[in-house]
């Protein structure tokens, strides 16, 4: 709506909120005050809330119907002091196993079955979509849906064609089910999707279209104002009960059904006509949260368009100690009947995802005999399971049981979970796929040498991990002046054996990246080829893709030569090694005689490799440089090594850091990363595959900015060259305090967006979105690792596209040189100045479109897929990583019981604390509310904490019935004159189980236990015990504690 001389603010709202919904909520918010006991919140406790009025009911109907038993749900407490809470009971709310008396049909017959119980008055409030009627209507007086119905597709399209709806991937907060986001291209910040009726069934993953709220129900941005309840930089945990309705629903007569529900039940969720999206509407958003930065969106999902493909890679655990107990009640002969109508629920090991049901008469074979023969160890066992269906009128989704891991404490159970849980293709390579490779013995044939520059006459070496086996990269050096050296890369030319569309293409393609799981690697490529045809292994002659590069002592670029050639490498060099030449640890003039260092291959002397290494050093040193001054960021952060034994069990572990060797070969390869995107974007402007790093997340970027701000910091985020000289400032300030300064970075970390792969034709109207963040550059690629990367892969076909369309128009223009003299250029397209006028000629065109034929460049539209699978599979790669350095973790806490550590504060408020223990480099949470025993003083004014020790013991929750927590789920209490006694206990502890470096967990460490009343404020230092959780009775878990001494014990 345009008005004066500026724009006015379009309106987003979608939905008003009638005078008449008002009332009722006042009606039912006045009913949950009059009625504390009544079961409100269960909907909440389906995404993990906690509530306190689930014990109130009769405990001696029996669980006969759906129903009445879901309204019993709630998260068991611990009762026992002297044992930490369950691993299952630490994520989600336990719902008792429950059965329905008479079978129901599933399908389209949507018929309601009388369940007994009654039903609330209060219902959703109904997204309408445009053109629908307001009201909402349900069969009869039984009949009660919980959610929304999606809208059709007829809508959902009409909606985002005019802007009144989005399109975005939908994300759950790990730490509270009921907080969910979505991040909507063009829009500065994140869209919050808050409750379980606003998600409206979205599950983490799913592309979702959302509605967006009116300004006025917009959130608070956290960090927008000088207090904060608990940190500007933690997550609010508290679960916020619903104003639309859901919260005043009791679960009572809700009975769970998997009926068909309209337009939920397709595997691929709702179709959408492409180029929907309208461009006016983001625009008008992206304006309205630049206006208000304090605010922040809120939406309703209003259908799902894709479904993630995590629903089909579930991994959880059954509970079916409860079932165990309603079937001991039953006769015996009428148990196959009894299967027929009842089910159990699965807990996910991921904390985004909902609990599950899961019907008895669906489980495998195999576990339902175990049932009948009442083994409670299937409770223990990792299942692998995937979501059927979430109807309306369900709390919960229903999912189907496939197979079993094993015992969920058996390290290699827990492997082959993440690997499924990722979708991991982790089979051997096919016999079609391996028959694309050459037979063995293999050598170069004698038309390489002819058609490739031969530079096995040229010093080249590799600088790899220790254990490396593929070895994609290696440098060269030559000094051409006093001021002037050629510096080349070279990269395996992987592209000369994986040929477009062929067997060994697909595979590839299919798996996308390798996987490294510390003692587990899952290659792209088949052994033969990524460790030895492929490899760029010393002493043997090898394809590879080369750039030089020739540079003056300011790094700056003179000339560039880019080609396929055949290299023989010299030696293979650790980083350890090249560390070690870089500090003179290895002496020139001793070099022959010391031990320790690789083979030597080839006429090369080690002078010639050392000095080499100490060249590079010296120009990566200024390329880094020069590369930070024009606003590239550093987010640098401590890595966990783990030791294993011969078995792969971690023993040990250590925190380390990158060496000036890593540095001086990321350097080279972002230089030809960088090249590569300069040139195949210029050649094929509509068909390049690129990545792209977007702007820090506006809103995480606030709440750091805001915790500097709190904590006297001075922070400049304007750009990534001031965020980087902020940081680079704070570092030598903060050298004293390299924990502090480790949380700066972590925090910085998280506002940080994703990169990501696209082709440049999906964004030719957007060139500014092209640009890398990060590393401050307008053009960025992936080049250097095609033996475990196949964009990169991609990227050597393109690049041979361009090198052979630019030598197919200078053979063409030479034939023109005799008719009137002009002189050729020989690098048109690859050189330093792209001849645009040349590529745009009509021989040009002709060189470049055979070219690109020839080498199986995909079009614009495939190419745009094959970016997005990539994308995914590489997300899935890294979270695999993650899941499995976290499960090593596991491992050695679990062998050493407990870890005493360290830990400062991050975030503070009356109900938890989060901390960060740098031993670990990990973060996590401290809940102390609701604890027996101990006493909360929280002051808001100076954001300061008091924990007491009561001398009363507290069974009830003062709100309603529910058992406080046990002290020992908060804090590990020793008595003074017991400490010893405690400390000689943990001695025992096998000494290989603690830090490398660090003291085992006693007194002698040096870690204190704290004294009550303990007072914490913002990045206070306290004692903490580290622990396992789960394994055989849940998801694992590092548990923390306050390490706390006492008399009163």
């Amino acid at each position: 709506m345009k008005g004066g001389s500026g724009v006015a603010e379009p309106s987003v709202v979608l939905e008003r909120v009638e005078d008449a919904d008002k009332e009722k909520k006042k009606k039912r918010r006045s009913n949950r005050r009059s009625k504390p006991n009544s079961a409100c919140n269960s909907v909440n406790d389906a995404r993990g809330g906690t509530s306190d009025v689930f014990k109130s009911e009769d405990k001696t109907s029996g669980l006969t119907s759906m129903n009445r038993s879901s309204s019993k749900q709630g998260l068991e407490m611990a009762s026992n002091e002297h044992t930490p809470v369950r691993a299952s009971d630490v994520g989600f709310a336990s719902m008792p196993t429950m059965h329905i008396n008479k079978r129901i049909g599933f399908g389209s017959d949507d018929t309601a079955v009388d369940v007994g119980g009654t039903f609330s008055n209060s219902c959703f409030e109904s997204i309408a979509y445009p053109g629908s009627s307001p009201s909402y209507q349900f069969e009869g007086f039984i009949r009660k849906k919980l959610f929304a119905t999606y809208w059709p597709i007829e809508a959902v399209n009409d909606a985002l064609e005019k802007g009144e709806a989005f399109k975005a991937l939908f994300h759950v907060n790990a730490h509270n089910q009921l907080e969910a986001y979505c991040k909507i291209d063009g829009v500065p910040t994140d869209v919050l999707v808050s409750g379980i009726s606003s998600q409206n069934r979205a599950v983490e993953g799913d592309t979702v279209v959302i509605k967006v709220d009116p300004l006025g129900l917009w959130t608070k941005m956290k960090g927008s104002n000088g207090s904060s309840n608990n940190s500007t930089v933690v997550e609010d945990c508290n679960i916020v009960q619903e104003v639309n309705g859901v919260a005043g629903n009791s679960y009572k007569s809700k009975r769970i059904v998997d009926a068909d529900c309209e337009y939920v039940n397709s595997r691929s969720g709702v179709p959408l006509e492409k180029g929907n999206e309208h461009k006016n509407s983001v625009d008008t958003l992206a304006a309205i949260t630049s206006r208000y930065p304090l605010r922040r969106p809120t939406a309703k999902v209003v259908a799902i368009v894709e479904k993630s493909v995590r629903r089909d890679a579930i991994v959880g655990f059954l509970n079916v100690k409860q079932w165990f107990r309603e079937l001991n009640r039953k006769d015996a002969q009428k148990n196959s009947a009894i299967f027929d109508n009842e089910y159990v629920t699965l807990t996910p090991t991921d904390p985004r995802f909902p609990k599950m049901i899961v019907f008895v008469r669906d489980l495998p074979d195999c576990i339902q005999k175990r049932l009948v023969g009442g083994d409670v160890t299937v409770e223990m066992e990792l299942l692998a399971a995937q979501i059927e269906d979430w109807s309306a009128d369900s709390p919960f989704p229903r999912a189907h049981v496939s197979r079993s891991f094993g015992r969920g404490s058996e390290l290699e159970t827990q492997i082959n979970a993440i690997l499924y849980q990722n979708a991991i293709h982790c089979t051997d390579f096919p016999p079609q796929v391996l028959s694309c490779l050459p037979s063995v013995p293999w050598e170069i044939p004698s038309k390489g040498f002819r058609i490739r520059k031969d530079l096995r006459d040229l010093c080249v070496f590799t600088i790899d991990p220790t254990t490396a086996s593929d070895l994609d990269d290696a440098l060269s050096i030559e000094k051409l002046s006093k001021d002037t050296f050629r510096v080349g890369v070279h990269i395996a030319d992987v592209s000369y054996f994986v040929l477009p569309n062929t067997a060994l293409d697909v595979e590839a393609r299919i798996r996308s990246t390798s996987v490294y799981l510390l003692q587990r690697k899952i290659q792209m490529l088949p052994s033969l080829l990524s460790e030895e045809l492929g490899s760029l292994n010393p002493g043997v002659d090898r394809f590879a893709f080369s750039m030089f590069w020739e540079l003056n002592k300011m790094g700056d670029v003179l000339d560039r030569w880019i080609g396929r050639t055949v290299i023989r490498s010299c030696c293979k060099l650790s980083y350890k090694h090249a560390q070690d030449i870089i500090q003179r640890v290895t002496d020139l003039e001793k070099s022959n005689t010391l031990e320790g260092l690789p083979q030597l291959h080839g006429k090369f002397e080690w002078a010639d490799v050392i000095r080499s290494v100490t060249c590079l050093h010296e120009i990566s040193k200024t390329l880094k440089e020069k590369r930070f001054s024009s606003g590239a960021l550093q987010l640098e952060s401590t890595k966990v090594v783990y030791l294993v034994d011969e078995d792969g069990v971690p023993y040990d572990s250590s925190l380390s850091e990158r060496m000036d060797s890593n540095f001086l070969v990321e350097e080279f390869m972002l230089l030809a990363n960088v090249t590569a995107a300069e040139v195949i974007s210029r050649a094929f402007p509509h068909s390049a595959l690129l990545r792209r790093h977007p702007e820090p997340n506006m809103r995480k970027l606030k709440e750091f900015e805001a915790f500097c701000r709190k904590h006297g910091i001075a922070l400049d985020t304007s750009s990534s060259s001031q965020l980087n000289q902020s940081l680079e400032k704070l570092r030598e300030k903060l050298k004293d305090d390299s924990v502090l300064f480790d949380i700066l970075i972590s925090y910085a970390s998280k506002s940080m967006q994703l990169a990501s792969y696209f082709c440049s034709g999906d964004l030719k109207e957007n060139l500014n979105d092209w640009g890398h963040y990060g590393l401050a550059v307008p053009l960025y690629t992936h080049f250097t690792s095609p033996l475990r990367r196949y964009p990169d892969i991609v990227v050597h076909r393109t690049l041979a596209a361009v090198i052979e369309a630019e030598a197919l128009y200078m053979k063409h223009r030479k034939a023109l040189k005799g008719n009137n003299g002009e002189e050729v250029s020989r690098k048109c397209f690859s050189g330093i100045y792209f001849d645009k006028e040349a590529a745009e000629s009509p021989q040009g065109k002709d060189a470049l479109s055979n070219a690109a034929l020839k080498h199986g460049i995909p079009s614009p539209e495939l190419l745009g897929d094959v970016a997005a699978y990539c994308n995914e599979r590489k997300l899935a790669s890294r979270h695999a990583e993650d899941a499995c350095e976290k499960l090593y973790m596991w491992v050695l806490l679990k062998k050493c019981k407990i870890l005493l550590s360290d830990a400062r504060v991050l975030g503070l408020g009356p109900r938890f604390m989060s901390v960060y223990i740098q031993k670990l480099a990990i973060e996590r949470r401290i809940h102390y509310d609701e604890v027996e025993g101990l006493t909360v003083e929280w002051l808001e004014s100076t954001s300061t904490l008091v924990l007491s020790l009561s001398g009363h013991k507290r069974l009830f929750k003062r709100g309603g019935p529910g058992n406080y927590m046990s002290l020992g789920n908060a804090a590990w209490v020793v008595n003074p004159y017991d400490l010893s006694m405690e400390t000689d206990s943990i001695d025992e502890c096998d000494a290989t189980c603690t830090l490398k470096g660090e003291a085992e967990p006693s007194s002698k460490s040096g870690v204190d236990p704290g004294t009550f009343p303990l007072t914490v404020r913002m990045l206070s230092t306290i004692p903490v015990v580290l622990y396992a959780i789960g394994g055989d009775d849940g998801p694992l878990e590092i548990g923390v504690r306050l390490y706390m001494s006492s008399y009163l014990k």
